[in-house]
């Protein structure tokens, strides 16, 4: 029965992706002169140079943390939208840290982006407290938490470490703070092991450990969880604990990577919303997050490509995440062959029996 229901959950996303994509490719003929180019550029796009491939790798780097870190932070059924300011804070302690510690090459990054993750952690932890302290919605506290990690990150940036010559923007991240690159004339960074590993062990975390057990079970039931004695204050604060030190990890990986010299984030990045839609196409899974980044980068980087050389804009691509998004979380979509399928496989079972 439950390889039933996974092998319908991956039929159901992949039918989902491909509707999204059918509805996309419609509008793009209403629209366009060259609705076939444009169409050819989007799915080809990321393949036709080493440069533009390597845009698809460093795009995903990001959203595989943030993603993994709303995974964990939703399975508790917490759904802490903090993970963009955790993100930006993640960013903002690495350019203090590169730019006022003036540690050597080598321990400079990863002091920065420990530290990264350590202000991420607290950062989210913020609407959790709020919420076993005062019963605060963590949807509403975490959603303005963000705009205060903003400003806050502003006052900083301004006050602190701005570079008089440049305006909103920070002095240059020294070399020996900054990520080498891995491949030459790309951007890539060992950021992208930091992030699989993230990945992995949040997954080891969430299914193969028992803390991990309670988080779940919590998340989908948490008057069982109670009554089976798991602390709900102990399960609800790791997650969300672990979730933000992961996104600020990803926050300072990012801002030492060579994408960036200088911090100049004045405002949001969006990456703790795209976090959501990572989790969504990972149900949850943080062993899936990789894919599901890939997919996110690779859309937008053909997307890209297509609106630099075709009359399609960029827009096109939020239209096919939000029907993603509208088919995955819709329960009734192919619920009649999600209940075949169980049937199916439930009369088998039980012909087998008999025979035996």
């Amino acid at each position: 029965m439950n390889s039933s229901v996974k092998r319908f959950e991956v039929f159901r996303m992949f039918f989902a992706i491909v509707i999204a994509l059918l509805i996309s490719f419609g509008i793009i003929f209403l629209v366009s002169e060259q609705p076939l180019t444009a169409i050819y550029t989007l799915i080809t796009g990321p393949f036709k140079s080493k440069r533009n491939f390597a845009n698809v790798i460093e795009a995903m780097i990001p959203l595989i943390f943030t993603g993994t870190g709303v995974c964990i932070m939703f399975s508790a059924n917490q759904i802490n939208l903090a993970g963009e300011g955790a993100f930006h804070l993640g960013g903002l302690v690495a350019a203090v840290v590169a730019l006022q510690f003036g540690l050597p090459a080598g321990v400079s990054p990863v002091v920065a982006i420990l530290l990264s993750g350590l202000a991420g952690a607290v950062f989210t932890a913020i609407p959790a407290i709020l919420k076993i302290k005062t019963n605060a919605s963590v949807l509403v506290s975490s959603l303005m938490l963000n705009y205060i990690a903003l400003w806050f990150a502003m006052f900083v940036l301004m006050h602190f470490i701005c570079d008089p010559s440049i305006g909103s923007a920070s002095y240059l991240i020294p070399e020996a703070s900054t990520l080498p690159t891995l491949i030459d004339r790309t951007r890539i960074h060992p950021g992208l092991f930091v992030a699989l590993a993230a990945a992995i062990l949040g997954y080891i975390f969430l299914f193969k450990s028992r803390i991990g057990y309670e988080l779940r079970l919590t998340g989908q039931n948490e008057g069982f969880a109670r009554y089976s004695g798991v602390s709900i204050v102990k399960v609800v604060l790791i997650s969300q604990l672990l979730g933000g030190f992961i996104a600020g990890v990803g926050g300072g990986v990012e801002l030492l990577s060579p994408i960036y010299t200088r911090f100049s984030w004045t405002s949001l990045l969006g990456y703790g919303w795209d976090a959501i839609i990572i989790c969504t196409l990972a149900k949850n899974n943080p062993l899936y997050t990789p894919l599901a980044a890939l997919f996110l980068a690779y859309l937008r980087t053909g997307a890209s490509i297509m609106a630099r050389y075709t009359d399609v804009t960029l827009e096109i691509v939020q239209i096919t995440q939000g029907i993603i998004i509208l088919l995955v979380v819709a329960e009734q979509f192919l619920s009649g062959y999600k209940h075949k399928m169980i049937a199916k496989e439930a009369m088998a079972s039980l012909k087998e029996e008999e025979v035996q």
